[in-house]
């Protein structure tokens, strides 16, 4: 009898192995057919947008005097979005974070070709914004409304809406690794959701594929690698990575400040985009340069096969982003962000002494890390486009520069979910952040005493063993992670 009890039990764990085994192939597969469909019907109007920026922009540029035309560019961009899509304002990638995280996924329809309208005369005209948020959301856009059609429900919905931030992403630059950690990273600080890598990966090949079938071609690098030695190398890596970081604070506080400016102008929206122009065509009389309009792609190859820039150039690429995005222009803000990292790693290294184009790509990355809070994405993203040597020594300049930017993001509804070494330590041993005289001396006093006056406890994980989960026993954790 005892026998049979033991065989009946063993047969019901085989049982149960096998369902589950069998709905985990299954759920995979799903996401695998999914994610390629989200690819296929990001890429196609992600290409068309390309398309015809490129066209666009070749045929405004032929112009000498084009950059007069970029007051016209953000007054009609600013009308078109406040008209018709309120929701398409700024740079996308940031409105579907907030989408995921407030609305489950849910963008309407509209966005779609308002978007590509409004970001499309921009750039042509001389705006200076990036074109992979606009994709992003195009994306995403197009991700929300299959879901709707195909009745999926919330939690789907979100998975395959993050699918078109990937696939937009690798459309736009082909590095569909890098694009599928960006899509798993982004929406948290300290949290990287392994349940999107797969369906954002798939998204992002089969974008890329399309893409490049549609006749969208991708830029390659061959940055060769320069170096005295390691440690010397390291210490570079370091003290540039800290710099980056101080300069992503920069980026942010331009951005904020510009928007809460042009928002206390009692003029018309619009009227105020034209404004905006009116600045940017006077510092293009200026700089005697239009290499602080547009996308600025063709600055970024000039650094990256070594042609040298002067320190000026990520401020004032700053203040042309911030003035453009601020006063109702639509575009991204990687483009912009790849600019000024990668003119600040340029002029760095002219001051150093060191390999001007491996500098200028290792900034580019390491301020995306930065910026965006996204350090693995980033560190992908440098493997991807300059080779694992260049690679391997940004992920240090990338994980400083993350560090040292703190809780600031070119994304404000990143959601923190584990605190920066340094905030958690406040946490943790109950330090309070009081910025008078005498609190300013407890916190140096507190940091340099390793904070042993309160030391606090250390951290536990939460959640349940491996072991537990095959037991099913214990309670479930009730935080979700789509």
């Amino acid at each position: 009898m005892m026998i049979l009890v033991d065989d009946i039990v063993m047969m019901n764990r085989w049982v149960r192995f096998a369902v589950l085994q069998t709905l985990i192939l299954l759920t995979t597969g799903k996401w695998i057919v999914l994610a390629a469909l989200a690819g296929v019907i990001v890429g196609i109007p992600v290409a068309a947008f390309l398309l015809l920026l490129d066209a666009g922009s070749g045929a405004v540029r032929q112009w000498q005097w084009y950059f007069l035309l970029v007051p016209l560019g953000l007054f009609l961009s600013s009308f078109l979005v406040n008209w018709l899509a309120p929701d398409a304002q700024g740079h996308g990638t940031e409105k579907v974070i907030e989408a995921l995280h407030e609305k489950e996924g849910m963008m309407r329809l509209r966005v779609i070709p308002v978007k590509m309208v409004a970001t499309l005369i921009t750039l042509i005209l001389g705006g200076s914004a990036g074109k992979e948020g606009p994709s992003a959301q195009i994306g995403a856009g197009v991700a929300s409304g299959v879901a709707s059609m195909l009745r999926m429900t919330p939690i789907d919905r979100q998975r395959f809406v993050q699918c078109g931030i990937s696939a937009g992403f690798a459309g736009v630059f082909g590095t569909p690794i890098a694009a599928a950690l960006f899509a798993a990273e982004v929406l948290h600080i300290g949290r990287f959701s392994y349940n999107r890598f797969l369906p954002s990966l798939i998204a992002s090949y089969s974008a890329l594929i399309v893409t490049r079938v549609l006749g969208v071609s991708h830029l390659s690098y061959n940055v060769p690698v320069q170096i005295e030695t390691e440690i010397i190398m390291l210490l570079h890596m370091i003290g540039f990575g800290a710099l980056l970081g101080l300069m992503a604070i920069l980026l942010v506080s331009g951005l904020t400040r510009t928007e809460h400016l042009v928002e206390r102008i009692p003029l018309w929206k619009p009227l105020k985009g034209a404004l905006a122009g009116l600045v940017l065509v006077g510092i293009v009389f200026l700089t005697g340069t239009t290499n602080y309009l547009g996308v600025g792609t063709g600055v970024v190859d000039a650094a990256l096969d070594g042609e040298a820039f002067r320190g000026i150039a990520p401020f004032f690429k700053i203040i042309t982003t911030s003035l453009t995005l601020g006063s109702g222009g639509s575009g991204g803000i990687l483009g912009p962000i790849f600019f000024i990292g990668a003119t600040s790693g340029n002029y760095w290294a002219q001051i150093l002494g060191q390999s001007v184009g491996m500098f200028s790509a290792i900034g580019m990355v390491a301020f995306l890390a930065a910026a965006a809070n996204t350090p693995i994405a980033a560190i992908m993203m440098a493997m991807e486009l300059f080779g694992v040597a260049t690679g391997s020594y940004a992920a240090v300049a990338c994980a400083v520069a993350y560090l040292v930017v703190g809780h600031v993001s070119v994304y404000p509804s990143q959601i923190i979910h584990q605190k920066k070494p340094f905030f958690m330590d406040l946490e943790v041993h109950q330090v309070e952040q009081v910025f008078d005289r005498r609190g300013i001396i407890n916190l140096f006093r507190s940091f340099f005493r390793g904070y042993r006056d309160n030391p606090g406890r250390g951290l536990s994980l939460e959640g349940r063993t491996i072991e537990e989960e095959s037991q099913g026993s214990g309670d479930t954790d009730d935080r979700m992670d789509y």
